[in-house]
């Protein structure tokens, strides 16, 4: 039901429009003049305002169509006039209605008209919605900690987000580098712009170049038409190159080139287009070891490292791990249907405790496995993952505690994935030791790809330098 208001000097329209929408269901409220219509604009919020243009003794249609979009710019104006010309059909339009109606009209069009002025109303709205509920979700302010660590994380955020400079974003893998750059395009004056998000390491090499820069129908095989690439996508916005470590040297040149030219050239095409784009970059490499190593080029690192943010892991902010637990609760009781009202004091003391090598991303994992397996009012220790109630991993297979017998797993007293993850940890350090950290060769020996090998140690916090 919407909230209309009908304004004409004829009664017999007045009346007419009312019957007509009040049988679609709509609230309807009348004015017999353009004083009387300036005085209902002022103490109430409509959805549509229908107005005669030609009214004698006072304000005629523009002047209300002018006040109704002056109190409430969403609200949508469509003008009746038995002077139905082009040129006040253009004068109405330009100021703002959404379309008119000339006398005579035809009834079912003009219900057709007023259902689609409505329906452009919805939408307005809609989008204000969604964009309110974008903003508010990735403000800076609403990265949850109160960790020293994160305070100043939230500093730098709030000093830099409104400026054109480049930023790399380090972290390991998990602690929210996406969040932080969302959060920093958001509160910026590009944030009416696209954000455009790639992962350089999910996308092979040869498409990456086709994917940032675009190409021309025919420059390969399978190039059937004209293609944007995604830093045209994000013109005048942010483009977040996330893992930008995974980037091939060859592909480095072409980023760098790009960045210091601000144009890009299509695959396969001549002309050079001038883009207009801000850089965040995120990695969870130390990139200076890379940079020494001979694998990341030194320009380009300078080029984006300009300002750099370093999010901590969770097990270095461990005081922001209650808040966090109870954020995650909530979104898990809303998606989950729970009503679960908190966790028990040894429940949040083995949460605390644990050193997710997965950082936020993992507690979060725990916290949404924690709410679909408890039955209870507080979420127990006996509804997390064994690894994190504390219990030896490294060792498990040796432990027959954690052997599983054709016995326990007929009573049900077996989870298949905490004993793979058992075993998965235990193969990850034991090849470790093999290879003296040398994670090339630990992938070859597993028969996985280097890729491949480096997510699982980072998933159960092996890291390689235990092992030199």
């Amino acid at each position: 039901m919407a909230h209309i208001l009908v304004v004409d000097d004829e009664r017999s329209m007045r009346e007419f429009l009312e019957i007509l929408l009040a049988r679609k269901g709509h609230d309807v409220e009348l004015a017999e003049n353009g004083n009387r219509a300036i005085e209902l604009l002022a103490d109430n919020q409509y959805d549509l305002v229908i107005t005669d243009l030609k009214m004698p003794g006072g304000p005629g249609g523009m002047e209300v169509l002018s006040e109704a979009k002056r109190v409430s710019p969403d609200t949508q104006v469509i003008v009746i006039t038995a002077f139905s010309t082009t040129e006040t059909a253009i004068q109405a339009m330009k100021s703002g209605a959404y379309d008119y109606i000339g006398k005579p009209f035809n009834v079912k069009e003009a219900a057709v008209l007023i259902d689609k002025a409505l329906e452009k109303r919805e939408l307005v709205l809609s989008n204000q919605r969604l964009k309110r509920q974008v903003s508010k979700q990735f403000a800076f302010e609403n990265i949850i900690g109160t960790s020293e660590r994160m305070k100043e994380v939230f500093t730098t955020i709030e000093r830099i987000a409104d400026t054109k400079t480049n930023l790399l974003i380090s972290g390991e893998s998990g602690t929210g580098k996406e969040l932080v750059a969302k959060a920093i395009h958001f509160n910026s004056s590009r944030s009416s712009k696209p954000l455009v998000v790639i992962n350089c390491g999910a996308i092979p090499d040869n498409l990456m170049e086709s994917e940032l820069f675009g190409h021309v129908k025919g420059s390969f095989t399978g190039a059937i038409a004209d293609k944007k690439g995604l830093f045209e996508a994000a013109e005048g916005g942010t483009l977040f190159l996330d893992e930008i470590g995974e980037l091939s040297l060859q592909m480095q040149v072409k980023l760098l080139r790009a960045l210091q030219e601000r144009k890009v050239k299509r695959v396969g095409g001549v002309k050079e287009i001038d883009i207009d784009v801000r850089i965040l970059a995120a990695t969870n490499r130390e990139l200076e070891d890379e940079v020494q190593q001979g694998n990341f080029r030194d320009d380009l690192y300078f080029r984006v490292n300009v300002i750099q943010i370093v999010l901590p892991p969770l097990r270095e902010r461990r005081a922001d791990v209650p808040l966090l637990a109870r954020h995650f609760l909530d979104k898990y009781n809303d998606e989950l249907g729970k009503r679960i009202s908190g966790f028990t004091k040894e429940t949040l003391r083995l949460l605390e405790q644990y050193d997710y090598p997965g950082n936020i991303r993992e507690l979060e994992n725990v916290v949404q496995r924690g709410v679909a397996f408890e039955q209870g009012e507080y979420i127990t220790p006996s509804s997390l993952p064994k690894r994190v109630q504390g219990e030896e991993h490294q060792n498990a297979m040796a432990d027959s505690e954690t052997h599983a017998s054709l016995e326990d797993i007929l009573k049900g007293e077996f989870n298949l994935d905490d004993y793979l993850d058992t075993v998965e940890q235990r193969i990850m350090v034991e090849v470790m030791k093999q290879t003296h950290g040398n994670v090339t060769e630990a992938a070859r020996k597993l028969g996985i790809s280097f890729r491949a090998m480096r997510y699982k140690l980072s998933k159960y916090g092996v890291r390689k330098s235990e092992f030199n």
